[in-house]
Formats: C-alpha cells, structure tokens, sequence
C-alpha cells in the first residue's frame, strides 16, 4: 500500500485530505507542522510527502528538501494557497508537483493517483 505523509497545519484542511485519501485506498499520517513530520521520515517509510508550503516552525519547501536528504526517492507534492509560493516552490524543487488551492478532492486524488500510475502498472 502507497504510503503518505502529509503535513497541513489546519486541522479541517487536514482530516478532509487524510480522509480523502484513506477512501482511495492510500495509507495516511497526518502531522500538523513541518517539524513534526521529521521524526516520522527518519523511522518510517514513506512513498509521497503532501505538505501545505505556509506553515508555522518549518515551511513546506524546507520540509520537502530536508526529506529529500532523508529518503531521496520520496515523492513530493506542494499544495498551497498563495500564487507566489508556488513560484517558488517550483524553483527549490523543480521535480514537485504544486497543487494550488482552492482544488476538488477528485482532482487531489487524481494527481497523486498520477504520481503513483507506472509504478501501479508494473505490478499487474
């Protein structure tokens, strides 16, 4: 089962997309700042790292680096709310996907259903 680790410091926002996901058949844990998602990436195992990039303690551009360090086959996804951010997000980790809010939850679960397609494929 797909891994995920998502880390969005509103907690409606969080259960929403937790939930989401967990209906699509992805495995979730949710963390509600940068900072504690850390810990999680240096004793688990995690296929994507869906992170909101304005966050309180650690931003989600530095999360997604400092896990890039951590595990580098670690897929990661950018989901926010502020155009300029997205600009930059775009720069610090050009291989990301930048989700921009306000989004559907189909189109959520679509994107990260394309991150994991030909991986799914080479299992059947």
């Amino acid at each position: 089962m797909i891994r995920i680790l998502l880390a969005e410091d509103d907690q409606v926002m969080r259960e929403y997309l937790a939930r989401a996901l967990e209906r699509s058949g992805y495995s979730v844990v949710a963390v509600d700042r940068g900072t504690a998602a850390i810990p999680l990436l240096e004793r688990e195992r995690f296929d994507l790292l869906l992170t909101d990039i304005v966050m309180p303690e650690m931003d989600g551009i530095e999360l997604a680096q400092k896990a890039g360090e951590m595990c580098a086959d670690l897929r990661v996804m950018f989901i926010t709310g502020f155009a300029a951010v997205t600009l930059k997000a775009g720069k610090a980790m050009p291989q990301a996907r930048v989700l921009s809010k306000p989004f559907h939850l189909r189109d959520l679960v679509m994107e990260v259903d394309r991150l994991f397609e030909t991986d799914q494929a080479g299992l059947n």
